[in-house]
């Protein structure tokens, strides 16, 4: 019986506690989870704001002054290096051959645009995260902080510098692994999973990084990036399947020849509304999880602004001072 109670006792304690650990991580997803959708609507409903509408048009104008200059001195020669290569293929002429004969030899036609809009998209795409990055993010913070976090406080542990090296170094590593994923490609699903997944995770290196850089210090970054982790990443691949939307546009402008210099400027719109729409949702994310993690820490670690030291009484003036010199007494 002795033997049976103790079993009976350890089986309840351990019921106990597999019952509280699941409790408490069901809370903490459950607050995760808000915070998450609660962030989402606050940026979404932020994109709608006057002067949020009005910062998205300096990185827009940007993009397409500089894609409407390339477009201008490079298209045509891009289009005829294109089409040079594809003539010199004997595989692809015994493929045109046969379209011919199936009467739809006007792909020709169609495939050299194609192949030049997607090699120019991902150039495109860079420009337009890192110019919202660089110009839009910091002004977003400040919004955003002014109406929901007045008293967070501000540590400036990453410079402009270290933000803007930052944010090249996961560009070039996110074009890297563009690059050496293009054979995967030719696998019908993953073109529609690969692409979205890198600009996903470029676009939470650089958001996230860029929402904490003026207000958390390095340990509080890398615990925030510890802790929520799996939700920027979640964050960052939604927002990269958005800015896979533009990828219609771009087809609609081969289709319709006509309208593709209208369809230009529409496409990078998108592309800035969607980084926009990333950086305000990385910034209210990032900084309620900042003011989560800070309220969690023990008043000890807390920093606390210095206070003034009290005047002096005009008895310790002259005891700090000591008496006056000799010749002042004479």
């Amino acid at each position: 019986m002795a033997v049976a109670d103790r079993k009976r006792t350890a089986g309840s304690a351990g019921g106990l506690n597999g019952q509280t650990l699941p409790c408490g991580c069901g809370r903490r997803y459950a607050s995760v989870m808000n915070l998450l959708f609660d962030s989402f609507w606050r940026a979404a409903a932020y994109c709608l704001r006057p002067r949020v509408v009005l910062l998205s048009l300096l990185p827009l104008g940007l993009v397409i002054g500089l894609t409407v200059g390339l477009g201008y001195f490079f298209w045509d020669p891009a289009l005829d290096l294109v089409r040079s290569a594809l003539d010199a293929s004997s595989l692809l002429n015994s493929a045109w051959t046969w379209l011919e004969g199936m009467g739809m030899g006007q792909l020709k036609t169609v495939l050299a645009p194609l192949i030049v809009i997607f090699a120019v998209t991902p150039l495109i795409v860079v420009a337009t995260l890192l110019l919202v990055a660089i110009l839009m993010t910091p002004l977003v913070v400040d919004l955003v902080v002014q109406r929901r976090f007045p008293g967070l406080e501000r540590r400036n542990s990453a410079a402009f510098l270290r933000s803007l090296a930052w944010s090249i170094g996961s560009t070039l590593a996110a074009l890297l692994a563009l690059l050496l994923s293009i054979p995967l490609w030719f696998v019908p699903p993953l073109i529609l999973v690969l692409p979205p997944l890198i600009w996903g995770w470029l676009t939470y290196r650089v958001m996230a990084y860029d929402a904490l850089a003026e207000h958390a210090q390095l340990e509080e970054r890398r615990a925030i990036f510890k802790e929520h982790q799996m939700q920027l990443l979640m964050m960052g691949v939604v927002c990269g399947f958005l800015g896979a939307a533009p990828s219609l546009v771009w087809a609609s402008g081969v289709l319709f020849a006509a309208a593709f210099v209208l369809l230009v400027p529409l496409a990078i719109w998108i592309y800035t509304l969607v980084f926009a729409f990333a950086s305000l949702w990385f910034t209210h994310y990032c900084l309620a999880a900042l003011e989560q993690h800070r309220s969690r820490q023990p008043p000890s670690e807390q920093r606390t602004p210095a206070e003034p030291p009290p005047p002096l009484s005009p008895d310790a003036v002259a005891t700090v001072s000591g008496p006056p010199p000799h010749f002042l007494l004479e």
